[in-house]
């Protein structure tokens, strides 16, 4: 069959995406999950504030959102004490991160990254060309030193760090942070991915500094606000920096509702703290039903936990495969010296019930 030719960097990609879902392993399943605490969503759900705004913002939703989010940036701008022209409003962290490769990563640069981090900035290096370079994993954490080498090295143009860390709930203190930033080649764009912030004890942020052009702070909606469903995030940075996200960015991408939703939830702080507070608390049970069963937890700075399964990667990935045939969704890394692990959310505690009454059978299942 003749058809219109994809550009040849395309024909290189494989049509998969990062994730596959947990709506796509219920329909493969043929049957929904018990207890859904494998996407680091919010299972406490957005605050009653929200919901309310979202329904009586209902009726509007004929109309395109504001394209300059302008409402939400002077919220956020308030909160972070900076200027609305220090942030940018994307789809979710996900949305930003394939516009700063696209900004910032020519085809063919080096892009340096750890091995095992959060894959869907991977795929949006690969989506337009550039190289990957990656560096293994330190004690469970990303290795400051090792990414500072690296890019060095490669001369690269961008540097992704998470912290907290996805896969593995670690953290480094502001200080090495900062130490991090300020040996950093200036031509070298950081992107600093704090999806979970908000979970992270006092002293993991650095101070922000909207003066650096080469930082860029990446904060979502989806973690503990519980909007995940609505693809909110932000980056905050240099004025400069952020007005490149002009040149590129889809203007209406970002949903009347979201702005309405993510501006409401910024209005109840003490909802937030309740939500920090109880993963914070679910967080302790988690580890607690993982030294029952004789595993040992990474501690965790995020909302999940990931847990030691005792041995390597595929008897890991047994475990995970045994719970999910007992209808809990979890995940686990897959980078070698991670994946030795399954890594939980949090979640009420009727889905942590179960996972509690099904991770003995599952462990007994991998073991044979």
């Amino acid at each position: 069959m003749i058809r219109p030719h994809l550009t040849p960097l395309a024909e290189t990609l494989p049509a998969t995406v990062p994730f596959v879902g947990p709506e796509a392993q219920e329909r493969a399943r043929g049957k929904a999950f018990k207890a859904r605490i494998g996407a680091n969503e919010s299972g406490f759900g957005p605050s009653p504030k929200v919901q309310a705004a979202i329904a009586d913002a209902a009726g509007e939703m004929w109309m395109y959102g504001d394209p300059e989010s302008a409402e939400l940036r002077n919220k956020l701008a308030e909160k972070h004490e900076v200027s609305a022209q220090n942030i940018v409003i994307g789809e979710g962290i996900d949305g930003l991160l394939g516009l700063i490769v696209r900004l910032w990563a020519d085809k063919n640069a080096s892009v340096v990254t750890s091995l095992g981090a959060y894959p869907t900035f991977n795929y949006h290096v690969a989506g337009f060309g550039a190289r990957l370079v990656t560096v293994p994993y330190e004690d469970d954490r990303e290795s400051l030193s090792a990414l500072l080498d690296a890019v060095q090295h490669e001369n690269a143009p961008l540097v992704y760090l998470a912290n907290p860390d996805n896969p593995m709930g670690t953290w480094w203190p502001a200080a090495d942070i900062q130490r991090f930033i300020d040996e950093l080649p200036e031509t070298t764009m950081l992107v600093l991915d704090e999806a979970y912030g908000e979970t992270a004890p006092a002293g993991t942020l650095p101070a922000l500094d909207v003066t650096r052009p080469n930082v860029l702070r990446m904060r979502t909606f989806s973690k503990a606000y519980g909007l995940a469903g609505l693809r909110c995030g932000y980056a905050i940075g240099e004025a400069t920096t952020i007005n490149a996200f002009e040149k590129v960015r889809n203007h209406f991408g970002m949903t009347r509702m979201a702005q309405v939703a993510a501006s409401a939830a910024l209005d109840d702080e003490n909802y937030l703290q309740s939500v920090i507070a109880q993963v914070a608390a679910c967080r302790d049970r988690l580890t607690k039903i993982a030294a029952d069963n004789g595993l040992a937890s990474i501690p965790s700075a995020t909302n999940f936990v990931a847990i030691d399964c005792g041995g390597d990667g595929p008897f890991a990935l047994k475990v995970m495969q045994a719970l999910i045939s007992r209808d809990v969704f979890v995940r686990k890394p897959m980078a070698p010296g991670l994946d030795r692990c399954i890594r939980v959310s949090v979640g009420p505690e009727a889905e942590i019930d179960i996972f509690e009454r099904e991770l003995l059978a599952a462990l007994a299942e991998a073991r044979g």
